[in-house]
């Protein structure tokens, strides 16, 4: 069986996919293009940043661009410029994808559902979870809608921090004392750049934790990760919730159900 289909040269019918984040990154593009010429697809991904979050939505609309990924900071400013929210979204208040139909822009949580699947089977630990913005919404909600109903919020931003810990009936606290069973990084601390060698918890509050999950999906190994594997605790990764819902992303876009090899292919090849 041959590894690929013959995908279209680019031309007027070809599609656009694209991504909007303050620091694009390359798992997106890397991802999305492989899949396109695994299954023969006539589409293109492209990575953005902008200054101008308006000017670049209402590019999508009046270009046609088929899907948008949003990442930091826009997954939350977004919101008053789309045309309606899916269940994933709306019940967050925080979009990463977005898809165009004819010109109606909807807006989806991916983040949202990928992380419910990686921890459907992990044991209802009280949880600590670092971060307040839009990502950290999507973790959260997720964890308590799985039943994870005993957690702290830890983010500096009091007024963001107190206002996800309120909305899900956990704690709020402004830096990260103490400790918990089951910790969660969800801020940039241990991401490839400024803050790579960071560690977003402790020594100690590591190895006192039953489970770890980083959603810092680059560098695949964190300083978080790394500690946790060492310390022996079990983890769930950013590379694995970045794979997940970006192929969610990926089935929005072009309503094509790529195979378990196919994805698996195109994940070792956007890790790469």
């Amino acid at each position: 069986m041959k590894d690929f289909d013959v995908k279209p040269p680019i031309g007027p019918a070809t599609r656009l996919c694209m991504s909007l984040a303050a620091r694009p990154g390359t798992f997106g593009s890397r991802f999305h293009n492989h899949l396109y010429a695994a299954l023969g697809l006539d589409y293109v991904y492209k990575a953005f940043t902008t200054t101008d979050l308006a000017g670049a939505i209402t590019g999508i609309r009046a270009l046609g661009i088929r899907g948008c990924a949003v990442s930091m900071p826009f997954k939350e400013a977004v919101i008053p410029m789309l045309d309606g929210l899916r269940d994933s979204a709306a019940a967050i208040d925080s979009v990463n994808t977005i898809v165009n139909d004819d010109g109606t822009l909807l807006g989806y949580n991916t983040d949202y559902s990928a992380v419910r699947t990686l921890i459907a089977p992990l044991p209802r630990l009280p949880f600590m979870l670092r971060g307040s913005g839009g990502m950290a919404k999507a973790v959260a909600t997720a964890l308590v809608d799985a039943g994870f109903t005993d957690g702290t919020v830890v983010a500096r931003n009091a007024d963001a921090g107190r206002a996800l810990a309120d909305r899900l009936g956990l704690r709020w606290q402004a830096e990260p004392d103490g400790g918990a069973a089951l910790l969660v990084n969800v801020t940039p601390l241990g991401m490839a750049g400024a803050d790579q060698d960071a560690l977003a918890f402790t020594p100690a509050q590591i190895e006192a934790a039953e489970q770890v999950i980083d959603v810092v999906a680059k560098p695949v190994e964190t300083p978080l990760l790394r500690a946790a594997r060492a310390a022996g605790k079990p983890v769930v990764t950013g590379a694995q919730i970045a794979m997940l819902q970006a192929l969610e992303q990926f089935v929005l876009y072009t309503g094509a159900q790529p195979s378990d090899d196919q994805v698996a292919a195109a994940e070792a090849f956007a890790l790469a």
